[in-house]
């Protein structure tokens, strides 16, 4: 973990004098990774200003044990490495509700987000991130959770 931090706080202080490369309006596509069991989201980000975006993530969970969706909204910085590969920072938020039989309810989480993505030279976007979320309520997720998730949105 602490060689994983490293390598991105070096990526960090490299990339701060580069200059930004124009990002995609909006992006549209599927986030899947491990998330606590939620698996799949539907992804949404969309362009601020130079270096900036919004990112709107909703998931969903349906097994035998729980029933959940959350809705996650992020601020990101994104900022060019090299040919077409950019990496990004952001921080935000979400809500989510849950159904676990006898026990269900609403959960508030605040999120971290950093990654690396490809623009192809097609309108499609590849990202890799890893997403710590501190989750509130005690009876379904009110400690940190690490999320990896793989990302393909079609830009416009």
């Amino acid at each position: 973990m602490k060689k994983i931090l490293g390598v991105f706080a070096i990526i960090l202080f490299a990339s701060i004098s580069a200059q930004a490369q124009s990002i995609s309006k909006n992006a549209l596509g599927l986030r899947l990774g491990d998330n606590d069991g939620f698996g799949g989201e539907i992804s949404y980000q969309r362009y601020l200003k130079e270096n900036n975006r919004l990112e709107f993530d909703l998931g969903w969970r349906d097994s035998n044990n729980v029933d959940a969706f959350k809705l996650v909204g992020l601020y990101q910085w994104v900022m060019p490495i090299e040919g077409n590969f950019n990496w990004f920072v952001g921080a935000g938020a979400g809500i989510g509700s849950f159904d676990a039989g006898e026990n269900d309810g609403t959960f508030a989480l605040i999120a971290g987000d950093i990654g690396i993505e490809y623009n192809f030279d097609f309108p499609l976007i590849l990202s890799l991130d890893m997403r710590p979320e501190l989750g509130f309520n005690d009876n379904y997720s009110d400690d940190l959770d690490l999320d990896i998730a793989l990302g393909i949105r079609y830009q416009f």
